[in-house]
């Protein structure tokens, strides 16, 4: 039962969001980098259902571009963070030896850092821009998604159907993208649900900081950060994008809270 609400729930919140993000790219009621400074913080209502920003702008167009722009920007760091995070996992958790103990040195030297703080300083050398901040996210991230693999590659390494397969003379290649990386789908899709929440989340905190995608491009977190001057006067301002953060969050998690539970059973009965 908690199950079907949490993924009934949390589908509703995440594919309305995706659904906004995806008439973005068609249509908006207005264009959102458009000026007119004859009707700058106007309530909503009327000709702006969700009122009008500083310069005039329509708030829900500049909403729905900021989410494609969010929903792009996570999508691609959490592809990247665990292409090079499962790989890594991958061939440290299966060759062990040296080998595992300096990718994972590595790993652990990244992982002494919190996520936004790599995620600043990689920006700091390579720049402010929407790849800059894959790229910077993508790495942050990668320490994360290479622990959880390696782990349960060492779980999985000793098991007899590997053992088979080394014995009957199958290439360290073959058994670990053909034997051990299809038995770690589970985690590795858990991880990318929780993953797609923390990158919208920092993607968010870098562009309120001003170290996200440049204005006048819409951003979740820029409009959080251009809204703040105005919060007594203009609440809207910060109320309608600081939404949808939460409602796109609160969607991830209880859709990965039904990922975890329908791909393992025992947890739900926990």
């Amino acid at each position: 039962m908690k199950l079907r609400v949490n993924a009934c729930l949390g589908g509703l919140l995440v594919g309305s969001v995706a659904l906004m993000a995806l008439l973005s790219v068609f249509w908006t009621p207005a264009d959102p980098l458009r000026l007119n400074l004859k009707l700058r913080l106007q309530p909503p209502g009327g000709q702006f259902l969700l009122g009008s920003d500083e310069f005039g702008r329509d708030v829900l167009s500049r909403l729905m571009a900021g989410a494609g722009t969010s929903l792009l920007v996570a999508a691609l760091s959490v592809l990247l963070a665990l292409a090079l995070g499962v790989l890594i996992g991958l061939v440290a958790g299966y060759l062990r030896g040296w080998v595992d103990r300096v990718l994972m040195v590595f790993a652990d030297a990244l992982l002494a850092f919190p996520g936004i703080l790599l995620a600043l300083g990689v920006m700091v050398i390579v720049g402010a821009d929407k790849w800059s901040i894959v790229l910077a996210l993508g790495l942050a991230y990668t320490p994360t998604a290479a622990r959880i693999v390696r782990g349960t590659v060492l779980s999985l390494r000793e098991k007899e159907f590997i053992e088979a397969s080394r014995v009957i003379g199958n290439s360290d290649l073959r058994t670990i993208f053909v034997h051990l990386l299809p038995n770690c789908v589970a985690p590795i899709v858990v991880l990318a649900t929780s993953m797609f929440g923390w990158v919208i989340l920092a993607e968010s905190a870098l562009s309120f900081l001003g170290l996200g995608i440049p204005p006048p491009a819409p951003t979740w977190g820029n409009m959080l950060s251009s809204g703040r001057p105005y919060m007594e006067s203009s609440a809207w301002l910060g109320i309608a994008p600081g939404a949808c953060i939460a409602a796109s969050l609160l969607g991830i998690n209880l859709l990965g809270d039904a990922l975890r539970d329908w791909l393992d059973p025992r947890m739900e009965q926990s």
